[in-house]
């Protein structure tokens, strides 16, 4: 299964480029007296301003800045000398104006998304490198690097066996979880019909509890399965927003009485309202008497499980038949790498390969090698795996946890601060980095209090100082703080709340 990688003269043309490169190579060329090392450090000290400097000015783009400048140049060349200098003065005064940083240390919206120097060398390797790595034969190393990083994930978080590559099983890099969910349904789909029969596609039944995310009901879409076949299950505050199991067996044993085919199952490990943990022993109980593909969406909160003390909100992954988390969340590792990984990689391939005669090999034709073509929507791949590998050789396991375990303290700060303040609530209790929180209703009066809380919400993003979000819970308004961008450290936590304080005052 392995071979030896022969070297390509040609990349000496990226590598090392010189006076002598050939002019039939310009692409590879720097203009004028440019160096690549001084583009290179251009390129690093614009991400770097981004996620420190910045953090003196505006984090969310001005109003001004919502349309590039008309005056940005598009194409053509200002003059071989001065074409390195413009476009870098371009980035920085008319595209980064129109950026919201994510890697702000006051950036607190949504779920994180982490950068960091290892996941930057190995994303610009990777870009340099210029692998499409479709096949095992267009890259080996691609594919069996993917594979090691994968099962040296699986084994940190302590995956059942069946997840490794060993087996039947495997891991794989999806772009997201949307790609992830996706895909592990038109598997699930699949393989019902082929024994239920292609004509049973409007008896499959999908179910999630209504905090599941919205990736669910898009792939639902996507693979033809009827919208009035969707059972989404209500989740309260009574389970703090989890899926109850006695919902979903009653869900579906009503089905089956029906005469339809329950046939997909998606569990939460930390929501996106409110990270919400299902009890995934129970479901994944219910699910295996019933014959239902088990699905474990654990995009955010997955990163959390490599450390001992949070691997109990993943007990009962042993029972699911897919489990998926996003590296580029809470794992230092850029934007996109979403870990997925398979117990039986069998039914992705029978429900997704394509096999036209110019992608055949003899490798792949004798089935000695993995082709993650044929474990995704599309054809071509980018060499994901090479920053998620820099990024577990760099830091190593301690590492990550420390960093994990840090952003759990800052976000236990702030709830402690929340529930010290008479004016706020917390609204869910904080399991991991998330704090849910909103200003108390005055009067009983819910319908104004979501308006406050919403007026809240934008005194509080229009500051420039910071950035959260916010979701609704049971038909209130609540705001999230979610704490996660590499550089947040306590200083940034108390001036956070003492601004959202501020700001409440004016409402």
């Amino acid at each position: 299964m392995h071979s030896s990688l022969k070297s390509n003269p040609s990349s000496r043309l990226f590598l090392n480029p010189s006076k002598s490169t050939p002019t039939r190579y310009p692409i590879f060329t720097f203009p004028g007296k440019s160096s690549p090392n001084k583009s290179l450090r251009t390129s690093i000290d614009v991400q770097q301003e981004g996620a420190s400097k910045k953090e003196e000015e505006h984090l969310l783009p001005s109003n001004g800045n919502r349309r590039l400048p008309i005056v940005i140049k598009t194409s053509g060349r200002v003059s071989r000398d001065s074409q390195h200098r413009c476009v870098s003065q371009d980035v920085k005064t008319k595209i980064l104006p129109g950026v919201t940083h994510w890697q702000n240390p006051n950036f607190f919206a949504y779920y994180p998304s982490n950068s960091s120097v290892a996941g930057f060398l190995g994303e610009m390797l990777s870009a340099g490198l210029g692998i499409v790595g479709f096949s095992w034969v267009t890259s080996p190393a691609a594919t069996e690097l993917e594979m090691i990083v994968l099962d040296w994930l699986a084994k940190l978080l302590n995956l059942p066996e069946h997840f490794l590559c060993k087996g039947n099983g495997g891991g794989v890099i999806q772009g997201s979880a949307s790609e992830a969910i996706l895909v592990v349904m038109i598997a699930a789909r699949d393989k019902v019909l082929r024994s239920a029969g292609k004509n049973s596609l409007g008896k499959l039944v999908v179910y999630s509890s209504d905090q599941t995310h919205s990736a669910l009901q898009k792939a639902c879409q996507i693979a033809g399965i009827h919208p009035e076949n969707c059972r989404v299950l209500k989740a309260d505050s009574s389970t703090n927003y989890a899926l109850r199991p006695e919902l979903l067996q009653e869900a579906v044993s009503r089905d089956l009485e029906a005469g339809l085919i329950p046939f997909f199952l998606c569990g939460n490990v930390g929501t996106t309202s409110s990270a919400a943990v299902d009890p995934l022993a129970a479901l994944g109980k219910i699910a295996k008497s019933d014959e239902i593909w088990f699905h474990v969406d654990a995009a955010y909160a997955g990163s959390a499980c490599i450390c001992p003390e949070y691997r109990q909100y993943i007990d009962g992954v042993e029972t699911a038949d897919s489990f998926n988390m996003n590296a580029h969340k809470w794992f230092l590792t850029n934007f996109d790498c979403s870990l997925l990984w398979v117990k039986d990689q069998h039914a992705l391939t029978e429900a997704l390969s394509t096999n036209p005669e110019f992608l055949k090999n003899k490798a792949s034709q004798a089935n000695l090698v993995v082709d993650y073509k044929d474990w995704q929507i599309p054809l071509g791949r980018r060499f994901r795996s090479l920053k998620l590998w820099m990024v577990l050789r760099l830091y190593g396991a301690e590492t990550l946890k420390n960093y994990i375990r840090n952003h759990i303290k800052l976000a236990k700060d702030l709830e402690q601060l929340v529930s010290q303040d008479p004016n706020f609530e917390v609204i869910t209790p904080r399991i991991f980095s998330l704090v849910c929180f909103r200003m108390v209703p005055i009067d009983d009066d819910e319908k104004k209090c979501n308006s406050r809380n919403l007026e809240l919400l934008e005194a509080v993003n229009s500051s420039g100082k910071l950035f959260i979000s916010h979701t609704a819970l049971s038909g209130k308004i609540v705001l999230r703080c979610a704490i996660g961008a590499p550089l947040t450290e306590e200083k940034h936590v108390t001036e956070t709340w003492k601004v959202i304080q501020e700001k409440a005052k004016q409402v």
